[in-house]
């Protein structure tokens, strides 16, 4: 079992050597302490015992079990005896670039953006594989693990590939043939482009249905549809995760951070942030990041 590529500040955990993903094979024996990290977390349960332990819930791990996280959500494991874990990490950054079009695409779509936060998950999506998804599930990030030393400009469309091919297998298995083959309405994506390229902007329900031709109550539908959430509360779980990142990546002050992602008013900055994340801000930064 070979160390990570990641760094270590505290209780933040992050990539470094321009590592865009990796796989490794890991045992945590009696515990490991309560984190958080600047990138995607996939935990596939291998062998062993022990409990996750995060905001949405504590959970005794079995084989089989899987454990996606996305970007800033704190956990940690609890009563381990030789819990064996195989962990896939992948940058945001990939999410953004070589692998924007997952957004479109129904079932990468729903494991990666709609389930984390569906039921009040979080951002911690916990799944469950059969013997014959977790073998394949397994083949794809030995693929992956193999590439750790070998240099990645040479190697790039193969780590792309390998993770592609993982998170493929796992979406199948989380979606369980409930998810829609359909196409991602067009309106949503532009309402989801929209947002995310202006989180400062004080948007409204109605706002956003003129700016792209629609009845609010029909983007409410069709967005909701897609991505299990209305278009405000989306924007809400955006302007969080954009608040954590800066919280861990910057020493802006923290009502620069809550105007920043569209919060000017610091008692609403302060409310919504730790309806997500179960912590203050400035509880937050001062727990994941250097004094």
């Amino acid at each position: 079992m070979e160390e990570p590529p990641v760094d270590i500040r505290r209780t933040l955990v992050h990539l470094v050597d321009g590592s865009l993903a990796f796989a490794g094979r890991y045992v945590h024996e009696g515990g490991h302490p309560v984190h958080t990290h600047s990138f995607f977390e996939v935990v596939v349960v291998l062998g062993g015992r022990g409990a996750h332990n995060c905001l949405a819930a504590r959970q005794e791990l079995q084989v089989g079990d899987v454990l996606l996280l996305r970007p800033g959500v704190w956990h940690g494991y609890e009563d381990c005896d030789r819990l064996e874990i195989y962990n896939c990490c992948f940058s945001a950054d990939l999410l953004r670039r070589e692998l924007a079009w997952t957004r479109e695409d129904p079932l990468l779509g729903h494991l990666l953006w709609t389930l984390p936060y569906t039921a009040e998950r979080r951002g911690v999506l916990a799944t469950r594989l059969d013997p014959d998804a977790l073998a394949e599930c397994v083949g794809h990030l030995d693929g992956l693990q193999d590439l750790r030393h070998r240099p990645a400009n040479l190697h790039h469309g193969d780590i792309i590939g390998w993770l592609s091919l993982f998170l493929s297998r796992l979406a199948r298995a989380a979606g369980d043939g409930r998810v829609s083959t359909g196409q991602l309405h067009p309106a949503v994506l532009d309402a989801l482009q929209l947002m995310e390229a202006r989180p400062a902007y004080q948007w409204t329900l109605t706002e956003l249905a003129l700016e792209l031709h629609l009845a609010p109550g029909y983007l409410v539908r069709i967005f909701k549809a897609a991505t299990g959430l209305p278009p405000m509360a989306y924007l809400s779980r955006f302007r969080a995760e954009l608040a954590a990142d800066r919280l861990l990546h910057t020493d802006e002050p923290i009502n620069r951070i809550g105007e920043s992602v569209g919060w000017p008013d610091q008692n609403h900055f302060a409310r919504r942030f730790k309806s997500h994340y179960g912590l203050s801000a400035t509880n937050y930064r001062s727990r994941f990041t250097r004094a």
